[in-house]
């Protein structure tokens, strides 16, 4: 007996799109299909495992730029001073659910809170939180290795 997760597309859907392949994009443009979605999620290390949360994003400069509530266990990703930050995973995507195209981005570098109270206003007026309450908590991703691909026809 199955008990897995059935699709909630028929398969006929996918099929008539025909055979697919995947495209491996360079870091610009990966970058650039990241800001072109509001949501992600970053792998981060939660008591020595791997944690993943669900999260929204601008792009600034290149950086990655997260805003957090106060007390969250992603808000806890500090750094000592003399860190250049906590190394994370950000990934987010674009995938038609019915045709099974589309990209997929993943960065990895380091997260440093935001600690400018100008850059963290400015931030919380370009992108409203996913959910109410205090989003005091800024974190800026510094890309060190962008990889993704695209699902293409073949």
């Amino acid at each position: 007996m199955y008990h897995g997760i059935t699709p909630s597309t028929p398969t006929a859907d996918r099929t008539a799109i025909g055979p697919r392949r995947t495209a491996t994009l360079e870091p610009d443009e990966a970058l650039r299909l990241l800001g072109t979605v509001s949501l992600g999620r970053i792998v981060f290390t939660r008591h020595a495992l791997p944690a993943v949360r669900p999260v929204n994003h601008i792009i600034d400069a290149g950086d990655i730029v997260l805003r957090l509530f106060d007390g969250a266990d992603i808000a806890a990703l500090t750094a000592p001073d003399d860190c250049p930050g906590i190394v994370v995973a950000y990934e987010a995507d674009a995938i038609d659910p019915k045709t099974d195209l589309g990209w997929s981005v993943v960065v990895t570098g380091y997260a440093l809170p935001v600690t400018d109270g100008r850059d963290g206003q400015r931030y919380g007026e370009l992108r409203r939180p996913l959910v109410g309450g205090p989003m005091g908590c800024v974190l800026s991703i510094r890309p060190g290795l962008i990889t993704g691909f695209r699902l293409e026809k073949a």
